[in-house]
């Protein structure tokens, strides 16, 4: 008997007749159903949602709802076996990393914005007036009201969270949709939430596709707030151009085209070891991977060639085998995507230095969607291998000469969400971190993630921060407050 992954709406869950397959990417098997919502379910998860705002919900105090979120937390944990098959069984990654950053960051991000609005401050002004008097100014935080939030399949549990958590702290009704292609955790946060009693219509939960189904009818829906999202540049631009005539806010967190860039004083092992995980990481299925390394001519063949001796030492596996480092692409339709680039790398001039192909298992595995690890060299800065976002476990490696030409190539990209720099000179990492035009920088490290500091990219990597009190700003709407006296 296959799972029916089913919509949550005020505190009830809603079946709807139209259905897709749930599939497994490691073999391709289906492991599920999936309703889709259509408008009729917008409608009713709207109607709840500011059903809740008027109801208990908006009638619940910060420490109320800092104890919501808290009980959301202990619900995961008590079911923390449950979510990491669940992130297993959607995305093929391993147990490991469910088990030691999707779920329990799930956990934190709802402890940590239940902390947050707790202690969160306002600011106080005091004024002269005209008269001679005195006035005060301060602000307070309104929720913002019915907030829809879209996330994305690479890391289904982690995304989500980040979303509703902070949007829950701060007294808004949520319409969460995650990925179609990853609904089972989002669908047993659901369930928690429904057997902890958690107020009706604050939480809701639908399933379905995004263009001309259920995420366009979210989006386009009369009575929402804001929508936050998290995917691809291109539907990011769409949902702007729907919202935009109410003047909706919206936050993004789009796509990446990352750089590496690698100096020849580089701590070399640890640059190895660290471009080897922003590149490989998820299968490359993550927004802050790296797929252009730059690396001074100096260490350049060096460097291709212990790249390349790691990265086909990396172990193609199944999720449950602790020995596995790589996963498969989440679908096929994404590794269609992935391998059409692999193609296209050969048309543009690239030297394949190892990979570039689908591997083959002689078991169940040949029936999912994976693709081999790979390294390409020789493509100019303007191919468009180089310009367009991948998405999968691949980079380009390229030599460069001065720090100057480094920073210039580094940026010269449509996106700007994240870049690393390898280098033990203090004084140059602080010169070049600056001048890099992207929402975050790393120094001789990658991926590590502060939940106070802000997150977000700039030009097609998306709009706004998240992240700490940052969070707090976009999910509320601040209200000055003048009082003569």
């Amino acid at each position: 008997m296959t799972k029916l992954i089913q919509h949550y709406i005020g505190d009830r869950f809603i079946q709807s007749a139209k259905r897709f397959a749930n599939i497994n990417p490691v073999d391709g098997s289906i492991i599920g159903e999936i309703c889709e919502a259509g408008t009729e379910e917008v409608d009713l998860a709207v109607k709840a949602a500011r059903a809740a705002l008027a109801g208990e919900w908006g009638r619940c105090s910060v420490a109320q709802r800092a104890d919501w979120l808290q009980r959301l937390a202990a619900g995961i944990e008590q079911h923390f076996d449950a979510f990491v098959q669940a992130e297993v069984r959607d995305t093929g990654r391993t147990v490991h990393q469910a088990r030691t950053l999707d779920v329990p960051r799930a956990i934190a991000n709802f402890r940590f914005f239940a902390d947050m609005v707790r202690h969160a401050h306002t600011e106080c002004f005091e004024t002269t007036t005209a008269d001679g008097g005195r006035a005060l100014n301060y602000t307070v935080r309104k929720p913002l009201g019915v907030v829809v939030a879209i996330s994305p399949w690479n890391l289904p549990i982690l995304l989500f969270s980040w979303k509703v958590a902070p949007a829950l702290a701060l007294g808004n009704a949520v319409i969460a949709k995650p990925s179609e292609e990853t609904p089972s955790s989002a669908f047993l946060l659901a369930q928690v939430a429904h057997e902890i009693g958690f107020p009706a219509g604050a939480f809701n939960v639908l399933h379905g596709l995004g263009g001309n189904s259920t995420g366009q009818a979210m989006i386009s829906h009369a009575d929402i707030d804001a929508v936050t999202f998290t995917g691809a540049s291109s539907t990011g631009a769409h949902i702007m151009k729907t919202v935009a005539d109410d003047v909706r806010d919206v936050s993004f967190e789009l796509g990446g085209k990352n750089a590496a860039i690698i100096f020849e004083d580089a701590d070399f092992e640890a640059a190895i070891k660290g471009v080897l995980a922003s590149t490989f990481t998820n299968s490359g299925q993550v927004c802050l991977c790296t797929e252009r390394v730059l690396v001074h001519r100096s260490i350049f063949d060096r460097f291709v060639s212990a790249l390349k001796a790691q990265t086909e030492a990396l172990v193609l596996g199944l999720p449950e085998d602790p020995a596995t480092d790589i996963g498969p692409m989440i679908s096929q339709k994404h590794q269609a995507k992935v391998l059409s680039y692999f193609q296209l790398a050969r048309e543009e001039g690239a030297t394949v230095v190892t990979g570039g192909d689908v591997p083959s298992f002689g078991d169940a595995r040949d029936q999912g969607f994976w693709v081999r690890p790979s390294i390409w060299t020789g493509l100019p800065d303007d191919a468009r291998c180089l310009r367009e976002e991948i998405f999968g476990p691949v980079c380009h490696i390229a030599a460069f000469d001065t720090e100057d030409e480094a920073i210039d190539r580094a940026n010269d990209s449509d996106y700007g969400l994240a870049t690393a720099i390898w280098t033990r000179d203090v004084s140059r990492a602080h010169r070049v971190s600056p001048r890099m035009r992207s929402g975050l920088v790393w120094v001789n490290t990658w991926y590590l993630r502060d939940l106070r500091t802000p997150f977000g990219g700039v030009r097609r990597s998306g709009i706004g921060r998240e992240g700490g009190r940052y969070s707090l700003d976009f999910y509320s709407e601040i209200t000055n407050i003048c009082v003569k006296v």
